[in-house]
C-alpha cells in the first residue's frame, strides 16, 4: 500500500538539505523540487527520508517498464560493459537494430528511415528542418500543441507563456485551434503551395490530455496528401504502447509522413527518434545536413530495444488496456470528476472545478505522484507495469478527497 512511512513529516530532514543543495547548485527552471528521490522499484519510488509513494507519472511518460525493471538493467549493464559510445562515423549493432525494429512496429513502407536524437524536442527539431528542406515556408501547428523548448520545436509550440520571452521565433509558424476543421482548412488554403507541414500530437498530454478527433486527424492526412506538405506526427507522449497501440495514430488507421518519439522509447534512458516514412520523407536530410553526437549511442540504443522487447512479452499494451479501462470505469460515477480523457495508460481526470493543483499536492502528501498538466486536469502517464491492485489505491484515496471538498458537477 502505497503513503508515507512511518517516519512522516518529522523525518524530512534529508530531503530539505538535498532540496537546499540543489537550489544552490542548480539553475531554477524547475522550480522547488517536490521531494529527493533516491530509489526506486516497479511502480513505486522512495525519497531521502524513507517515504514511499506510487509512482503514477513515470517520469512523464518515460518509465514505461517502471523503475529497476530487471530486462532494463541487464541490457544497460551488458552494453555499458560492451560497448558505451562510439561517435555516428562508425555504425553498432544495437543501433541498427533498433532503427529496423521501429521501422517493423510503424508498418514503414520501402525506403523509410529513422534518425536518433537524445530528446523528443531534438526529435521534433529534426522535423522541424525536414519541413524546411521540402523548399516551402509554411508550418501548421495547433493551438495547446507543445514539442520542446529548443527553438525549432519551440516555434511550433503553442504556449506564449514559454515563447513570448525568447523571441523573435523561426518564422513561417501559423497556430489554428485543435479539432476545428474549418480553421485548418482555411490554413492550408491561405499557405497555398508554400505550405511545408502539419504538425500534431494526437493526444495533446500538456493541453491536459486532450485527444484529437478521428476525423481530423483525418482531415490533416488528407489536406497534406493533397498539397503534397508532410503530416509529422508528434507521438513523443503517446508511443511506445502508451495508448494501447504500439503508436497512437494505429488506432485510427492512419500513417504520418513523419513520426517523432522519445519520453517511453527508452524506458528512462534518454533517447529521441525521427521515423520518416517512405522514400521522400526518409531522404528529406542526407549527408551532412543534421547530425548529434550522442544520438543512438549503443546504451540508449540497446534500453530501447530492451524495452521494446519487455513490453511485448510481458503484453504490457494490453495492460494499458486494461487497467486503463478499469481507472476510466471506476472514475465514471465519482462525484467532482466530470470526464476521463486519453487512451490507455494517457489519461486525463477532467474535474469539476479547477483543484487539481490542490489535488496533487494533497495526493502527494497521502503517497502518491500525480500530475496537473490544466487547472482542472490530474493527469495519469504510470508505467505500462501498473496493476489494477495498484491504480485502486490511488483511486479509493481520490475518491475520499473529492468527497470531503467542496466540488461539483456532471459525471461523464
Amino acid at each position: 500500500m502505497s503513503g508515507l512511512s512511518e517516519h512522516g513529516e518529522a523525518g524530512l530532514e534529508k530531503g530539505r538539505v538535498e532540496t537546499q543543495r540543489y537550489e544552490h547548485a542548480l539553475m531554477c527552471t524547475y522550480g522547488t523540487p517536490m521531494r529527493a528521490l533516491v530509489r526506486g522499484e516497479g511502480s513505486h519510488v522512495w525519497d531521502a527520508d524513507g517515504n514511499r509513494y506510487l509512482d503514477l507519472l513515470g517520469g512523464i511518460a518515460v518509465n514505461a517498464l517502471g523503475h529497476n525493471h530487471p530486462a532494463w538493467v541487464g541490457a544497460l549493464t551488458q552494453q555499458a560493459q560492451t560497448l558505451a559510445h562510439v561517435s555516428n562515423f562508425f555504425a553498432t549493432p544495437p543501433q541498427v537494430a533498433l532503427a529496423e525494429r521501429l521501422l517493423d512496429l510503424a508498418h514503414a513502407p520501402s525506403g523509410s528511415r529513422v534518425f536518433f536524437s537524445n530528446s523528443g524536442a531534438e526529435a521534433n527539431e529534426a522535423a522541424f528542418k525536414m519541413a524546411r528542406k521540402t523548399g516551402r515556408g509554411a508550418i501548421i501547428a495547433l493551438e495547446g500543441g507543445f514539442h520542446g523548448r529548443t527553438m525549432g520545436a519551440l516555434a511550433m509550440t503553442h504556449k506564449p507563456a514559454i515563447r513570448e520571452q525568447f523571441a523573435p521565433m523561426p518564422d513561417g509558424v501559423v497556430f489554428v485551434p485543435a479539432d476545428d476543421a474549418d480553421a485548418l482548412r482555411a490554413a492550408a488554403t491561405a499557405a497555398g503551395d508554400d505550405l511545408a507541414a502539419i504538425i500534431a500530437e494526437p493526444i495533446q498530454g500538456e493541453a491536459g490530455v486532450v485527444p484529437l478527433s478521428h476525423a481530423y486527424l483525418a482531415l490533416i492526412r488528407e489536406l497534406t496528401h493533397r498539397t503534397g506538405a508532410l503530416f509529422i506526427l508528434d507521438e513523443v507522449q503517446t508511443g511506445v504502447g502508451r495508448t494501447g497501440a504500439w503508436f497512437a495514430h494505429q488506432l485510427h488507421g492512419i500513417q504520418p509522413d513523419v513520426m517523432t518519439l522519445a519520453k517511453g522509447l527508452g524506458g528512462g534512458f534518454p533517447i529521441g527518434a525521427v521515423v520518416a516514412f517512405g522514400e521522400r520523407a526518409g531522404a528529406l536530410l542526407g549527408k551532412g545536413e543534421h547530425g548529434t553526437t550522442f544520438g543512438g549511442n549503443p546504451l540508449a540504443a540497446a534500453t530501447a530495444l530492451a524495452t521494446i522487447q519487455a513490453i511485448e512479452d510481458e503484453g504490457l499494451i494490453d495492460n494499458a488496456k486494461t487497467v486503463g479501462a478499469h481507472i476510466r470505469e471506476r472514475l465514471s460515477t465519482v462525484p467532482g470528476v466530470v470526464e476521463v480523457r486519453g487512451e490507455g495508460l494517457l489519461l486525463g481526470i477532467g474535474l469539476a472545478t479547477p483543484v487539481a493543483p490542490d489535488v496533487v499536492q494533497a495526493a502527494l502528501a497521502a503517497g502518491f505522484i500525480v500530475n496537473p498538466p490544466a487547472p482542472d486536469t490530474v493527469r495519469l502517464v504510470p508505467a505500462l507495469t501498473l496493476t489494477t491492485a495498484e491504480a485502486d489505491t490511488f483511486l479509493t484515496w481520490l475518491e475520499g478527497y473529492l468527497a470531503t471538498h467542496s466540488t461539483s458537477g456532471e459525471q461523464a
